[in-house]
């Protein structure tokens, strides 16, 4: 589809990149959301927590909302969107990811942008034991990044009508080289901080698998993903997880309707993550590319983001 023009207007103090990206990791809460709680146990033996919100109204409507790198189901990106979707007769259902919903998971493994397969389970869940006959995806960054791989790789799902992804490093190598220069070096502490907490958990239960002095010799998040990520998920290397991770090469399959909105001042996405020519040539994908809006971090009126309203808006002209 030809590229859309976009009409997202950032408040003057929010235009900047950096600072609309904190605001909205660290400062923005949205309230009012009641979620209920669903554990789903995984053939591998694992499991994943869902957290369901519901409409007012008996509705056929879902949307499955995924979050980003070391998020989870009450991340305001996450209670934004079911708080507006439920409001609008849907159902919403927030996936925490493998180790995200407050207790670890139970294999060494855990979750990363390609990991597709969770997906997979959650949807085949959904529609064998609920009664829901239109199914949307929402995905931010790492989420986002799992959507769009999910859609292209794999036959269409009648259930599934539409898909709105935000903020998706669909190039990982690309974002990987974005995420380790100076600029983002404040975002880039603070994940590896938390995933390099994390992993000392899994020695806990995992001892064998690595010591303590290969996690202390973690660097950088790429770092991480050679010793952790890729080898705990089958991969030869950090390179070879990013390349066989990207969503970027499924594009041009994906059959629904699909909605991408990539900020122009996102510091994390490399060029490669404008999927210009993909979305031209394919008649299920759109493509939005605001000038601003930094990485999840489209701030509008009422504390609705503008990802947020776009998506209801892009569901509703495909129900």
């Amino acid at each position: 589809m030809p590229v859309i023009n976009s009409t997202y207007k950032a408040p003057f103090m929010f235009k900047n990149g950096f600072v609309s990206t904190v605001y909205s990791g660290l400062v923005r809460r949205v309230n009012g959301v009641e979620q209920k709680r669903e554990r789903i146990n995984l053939p591998d033996g694992d499991f994943l927590d869902l957290d369901w919100s519901y409409s007012e109204e008996k509705t056929n409507k879902l949307i499955i909302i995924l979050h980003g790198l070391e998020g989870n189901a009450q991340r305001p990106y996450m209670l934004g969107t079911a708080k507006l979707f439920t409001t609008n007769n849907f159902d919403a259902v927030c996936v925490n990811f493998r180790g995200c919903s407050g207790e670890d998971n139970k294999l060494y493994r855990s979750y990363h942008s390609g990991a597709t397969e969770d997906l997979h389970d959650v949807v085949n869940h959904v529609i064998s034991k609920y009664n829901y006959s239109h199914i949307y995806l929402k995905g931010i960054s790492l989420g986002a990044n799992i959507i769009l791989k999910y859609l292209g790789e794999q036959p269409a799902v009648p259930q599934i009508k539409g898909a709105v992804t935000a903020s998706v490093p669909c190039y990982l190598s690309g974002s990987s080289a974005e995420l380790h220069k100076l600029k983002n070096k404040a975002y880039a502490i603070r994940f590896l901080k938390h995933l390099k907490e994390r992993l000392k958990l899994k020695l806990q239960t995992f001892p064998d698998a690595l010591s303590i002095h290969d996690v202390n010799n973690i660097k950088t998040l790429k770092d991480f993903d050679d010793v952790y990520t890729a080898k705990a998920h089958g991969f030869i290397n950090a390179e070879d997880y990013y390349a066989k991770s990207s969503s970027l090469q499924f594009i041009p399959n994906i059959k629904v309707p699909t909605l991408i909105i990539n900020a122009l001042n996102d510091s994390f996405l490399s060029a490669e993550c404008y999927p210009v020519k993909e979305a031209k040539t394919s008649e299920f994908i759109f493509l939005e590319m605001p000038n601003h809006g930094g990485h999840v971090a489209f701030i509008d009126k009422k504390n609705v983001y503008y990802n947020e309203r776009r998506a209801l808006e892009f569901v509703k002209q495909h129900t």
